[in-house]
């Protein structure tokens, strides 16, 4: 069953919140580590809870109602969040203290508040909202599988539901990722990640939230029409097997693509099967990229998503992407491929209402 976006919205490392122009102008980084650009919280968070709250719970905060308020909703039918991470500074904080303090009896509100379910429970606990609340912790499918579900109960009666995928970049975190080569090793410029044939990319964080519901509006951004993830594929063989299938099972070809978003990182052995990809079965499609505006994270495929989303609702694909966009022809199908250290690959199927 199709969902359709009623809303979108992201809070990233690029001016992305509230009413910024889609992707007029990109802001640009000399570093191996991107930070998002936090609005003024005060707006939509009362000013006893925003101190209380950690980064990633005001930022998906900040989005989640921004969203509902855009659907025109003051109620979802359900609050599906993905995440890999949950809420890493309050974890940071939480074992610190254990370290600190030897081990002794400490205050438990930041295990409390550290939990990956954090965020969908502030939510509902904002909203009065006692509906189904659930948190996909899949590592690179997180998100994914929160579209999955918010679909699945869609398909079942629920008129709209709010999906949200979010992860965020401690220094603790980030050190820890590092040791396992995920990173460069010396700064450069985002918009420049693609120019290094080199190990690594560079971090990145984001909250995206997004109201599906089951009928069309006149106000719809676009239709998610389908979301697949598999797991580990052992070459690049498999990998386009699972593509082939996917999009047999749309019942359409690589040449219905209009555009394929890529999750091309800078990474060069990670990048190797988007490079076959956009020389065989989707030689006719213009591709872009989006880890070089936020950041590589687990659940960076939700900015992807918001980011197709507006590029099917507005007809047209930013000038920073360097595409000669032709308003004249329809932007119908927008493929997300993308994979997370070669091991949670997904794939999500949108198209204009």
């Amino acid at each position: 069953m199709k969902a359709y976006i009623r809303s979108a919205v992201s809070i990233s490392p690029q001016k992305t919140f509230a009413a910024a122009p889609f992707l007029n102008e990109v802001a640009a980084y000399h570093t191996t580590r991107l930070s998002c650009i936090e609005p003024d919280y005060n707006e939509a968070i009362g000013a006893k809870l925003i101190r209380r709250m950690s980064r990633i719970i005001k930022m998906s905060v900040a989005s989640a109602l921004a969203c509902l308020k855009d659907a025109g909703l003051s109620q979802p039918g359900a609050i599906i969040t993905g995440t890999a991470y949950g809420c890493l500074e309050d974890t940071g904080t939480f074992l610190t203290s254990m370290v600190e303090f030897g081990e002794e009896p400490i205050s438990p509100v930041a295990f409390v508040q550290s939990t990956h379910n954090t965020i969908g429970a502030q939510i509902a606990l904002l909203l009065k909202c006692s509906c189904y609340n659930n948190t996909f912790v899949s590592g690179g499918a997180s998100f994914e599988n929160a579209v999955i579900d918010g679909m699945m109960l869609l398909n079942e009666g629920y008129s709209n539901v709010l999906v949200g995928g979010m992860d965020e970049i401690t220094d603790m975190s980030y050190a820890i990722l590092s040791r396992s080569g995920l990173y460069k090793r010396s700064p450069l410029s985002n918009l420049d990640l693609f120019k290094t044939n080199s190990k690594g990319t560079i971090a990145g964080e984001g909250a995206a939230f997004f109201t599906l519901a089951n009928a069309a509006s006149q106000n719809d951004l676009a239709g998610v029409d389908a979301v697949s993830t598999f797991y580990k594929p052992k070459d690049i063989a498999e990998t386009v097997a699972h593509i082939k299938s996917f999009l047999t099972a749309q019942a359409i070809s690589g040449s219905d693509i209009n555009l394929l978003i890529t999750g091309k990182n800078g990474d060069e052995k990670g990048d190797e099967i988007y490079e076959y990809l956009q020389q065989s079965l989707f030689e006719a499609a213009p591709a872009i990229t989006y880890k070089n505006l936020c950041g590589e994270y687990p659940t960076s495929s939700a900015f992807a998503l918001w980011m197709g989303a507006n590029i099917i609702s507005n007809n047209n694909i930013p000038a920073l992407f360097g595409l000669k966009s032709n308003p004249e022809n329809k932007i119908n199908k927008v493929l997300i491929y993308n994979h997370y250290n070669n091991i949670h690959h997904s794939l999500i199927l949108i198209s204009s209402c």
